[in-house]
């Protein structure tokens, strides 16, 4: 969500939700719309993930059945925050003043590791476990696949969940690391790209079982 989305109708509508929860003619009467334009927006936002139907009300004695009302979803609640990158890299920050860049990252695994128990270790062949490992990776915002090169397995992203604080502090991906090698009970060597657009980039050999 940026500054142009929260301009367009959909945005407005997304704003006006954050405020309060709202019938469909609420939303109308406030954006200028018809009724059936409304619910044409909602019913996308809905697809989306981002509103819901949070009930009913009676909009009055002789109005009808009641009406639906909507609201923005728990999910859509968190694209709002814009502190999540700004204080996870001033806490690095302080993680090496006060540790050392060794022991930073030796914190940075265990916390991969305890994100991936909050996932649960999966089962099947290495390959369906790492496909399953680059679900949950996705889920986080990784955008990545899972390919063969050569004999060998690679979980090659398109993006970084990290992105805003690994230029500073790289050892950063080794939190991520110990998420998809606890989560398909492998042995993952990160190789990730840090450049103008950092991309995920883990490799992993079949025959390196166990391991995180």
């Amino acid at each position: 969500m940026d500054e142009r989305f929260f301009r367009s109708t959909r945005g407005r509508i997304v704003v006006l939700l954050r405020r309060a929860s709202r019938r469909v003619d609420e939303l109308a009467r406030e954006l200028g719309l018809t009724d059936n334009a409304v619910r044409a927006h909602l019913a996308a936002l809905e697809r989306d993930g981002v509103v819901r139907q949070g009930g009913t009300v009676r909009r009055g004695r002789g109005a009808g059945k009641p009406a639906h009302v909507y609201e923005l979803t728990p999910e859509a609640e968190g694209m709002f925050s814009r502190a999540y990158e700004p204080v996870l890299s001033r806490l690095l920050d302080v993680l090496v003043e006060e540790m050392g860049r060794e022991g930073e990252e030796e914190l940075l695994r265990e916390a991969g590791v305890r994100v991936a128990a909050d996932f649960g270790v999966f089962s099947g062949s290495v390959r369906e476990r790492l496909e399953a490992a680059v679900g949950a990776l996705n889920e986080l915002g990784g955008f990545a696949e899972l390919v063969e090169e050569e004999g060998s397995f690679l979980i090659r992203g398109h993006g970084c969940p990290l992105s805003g604080v690994v230029s500073g502090h790289p050892e950063a991906c080794r939190l991520a690391e110990a998420l998809v090698s606890g989560l398909a009970g492998v042995k993952v060597h990160e190789r990730c790209e840090r450049g103008g657009s950092p991309r995920c980039r883990f490799e992993v050999v079949p025959g390196e079982a166990g391991g995180g």
